[in-house]
């Protein structure tokens, strides 16, 4: 006989639990701490089973009606609503587990693994840092539109290329996810061109000749900390990236021989890459091992010799020295040597990229041409230097046609 909800209500424990039936396999189940529950009975592929489909009042007697039709009618099909169930738990706690933010942390962590640039590292987290408000998410049920959502709240605070930046990135992160296993799709590739074009930045950088002059005896009278100064004067010479530089070893220079081997995790093409010291750099080295030593970082930390000078220091004491971010930049330096070396007409371009550490833009090309111009790079780097010390001196150099630069005093 059916049950009414009069019944039910009116139903009291009993010292062992008890059922009553409501017809068609449902029951309900009274139990001596007073909890009653719904049960569904019934037979799949030769065994019994039963499906629990909810606890009274919760589940009045209409809804668990409800469920037992939704039950009979997955049997019908041939499925077993039971096992059903608990697949989509599986399914359920397998997207939970895979957030975003545990898929992004283990393609990081890959990352590390493959050695990646510590550089390359840090910006990752800190993209990661910025998404997070799909951090928590189940990477295969965010949509577009989230992320969407995300990228132009960065957009309107003005940063648009970061927008672009973490669009690329939590593209890598879906991608990730496809290949294995636990996302279905990269819901930014449709995003592509919905956000604002970043206006294209340069790094600022002195180009006139007798403005570097000034720059580098503004450096020299620098009165600031001696290892800050050293770097300044140094970091026009070797032309690396500024990370390179202040994340230099002792271990890395063979002073004797006049080179600087830098260690291929810390360039940005993941390849060692050798500079040539000039007589200049090998006189700002020595200086520098009467301070710090001739082992261990050659430029620490003010606080501790156990880490590096920070990213921001050579850039702050431009600032002090009165240069804003839009006239001189340590990385900006990088594009002085360029733009000077190139118009000279002294120096092949091949030989000078190859002191930049940039790769062939040419894939083709750059896989046959793989000379390192040792000979012409010496050769350069040391002019390099002693053009510097005619600049740094006040000494006016006017480009002329051919390989030659005519000097004069003012």
């Amino acid at each position: 006989m059916a049950l009414t909800e009069m019944q039910i209500r009116h139903l009291q424990p009993a010292e062992k639990a008890y059922r009553c039936s409501d017809g068609r396999g449902l029951y309900l189940e009274i139990h001596p701490a007073g909890s009653k529950l719904w049960r569904f009975k019934y037979r799949f592929a030769g065994k019994q089973k039963r499906l629990a489909l909810g606890r009274y009042p919760d589940v009045g007697l209409a809804g668990a009606r409800r469920k037992l039709d939704e039950a009979r009618r997955l049997l019908e099909a041939g499925e077993d609503p039971l096992a059903l169930r608990k697949q989509k738990k599986l399914i359920a706690s397998f997207h939970a587990a895979n957030t975003f933010e545990d898929i992004a942390k283990e393609f990081i962590e890959r990352m590390v693994a493959e050695e990646r640039a510590e550089a390359t590292i840090v910006k990752a987290n800190w993209l990661l840092s910025r998404l997070k408000p799909i951090a928590k998410r189940p990477v295969a049920d965010i949509k577009p539109l989230e992320i969407m959502a995300v990228l132009k709240g960065i957009e309107a605070q003005g940063k648009r290329e970061t927008a672009h930046r973490c669009r690329s990135f939590a593209s890598r992160i879906f991608r990730y996810a496809v290949a294995t296993g636990r996302g279905e799709s990269d819901p930014t590739f449709i995003l592509r061109g919905a956000l604002i074009a970043p206006k294209v930045k340069h790094h600022a950088a002195l180009l006139e000749p007798a403005q570097v002059g000034q720059l580098l005896r503004d450096i020299d009278k620098y009165s600031g900390n001696a290892l800050t100064r050293l770097a300044m004067q140094i970091a026009p010479h070797v032309m690396t990236r500024p990370g390179e530089l202040r994340k230099a070893d002792w271990s890395e220079f063979n002073l004797e021989h006049s080179v600087w081997t830098v260690p291929a995790e810390r360039m940005k093409m993941r390849l060692p890459h050798r500079v040539p010291l000039s007589r200049q750099v090998i006189g700002y080295l020595r200086e520098l091992q009467s301070l710090t030593g001739a082992t261990g970082n050659v430029f620490p930390a003010f606080h501790t010799s156990r880490r590096t000078m920070s990213e921001n220091t050579v850039n702050n004491a431009f600032r002090r020295m009165g240069y804003g971010p839009n006239e001189v930049t340590a990385h900006g330096l990088r594009t002085t040597a360029s733009t000077l070396l190139n118009e000279s007409g002294r120096w092949s371009p091949d030989a000078i990229e190859r002191s930049l550490a940039h790769m062939d833009t040419n894939a083709i090309r750059g896989i046959y041409n793989r000379g390192l111009y040792w000979g012409e790079r010496t050769a350069m780097h040391q002019w390099w230097s002693d053009y510097l010390d005619q600049l740094r001196e006040g000494v006016e150099v006017e480009p002329l046609t051919g390989h030659a630069y005519g000097l004069r005093r003012p």
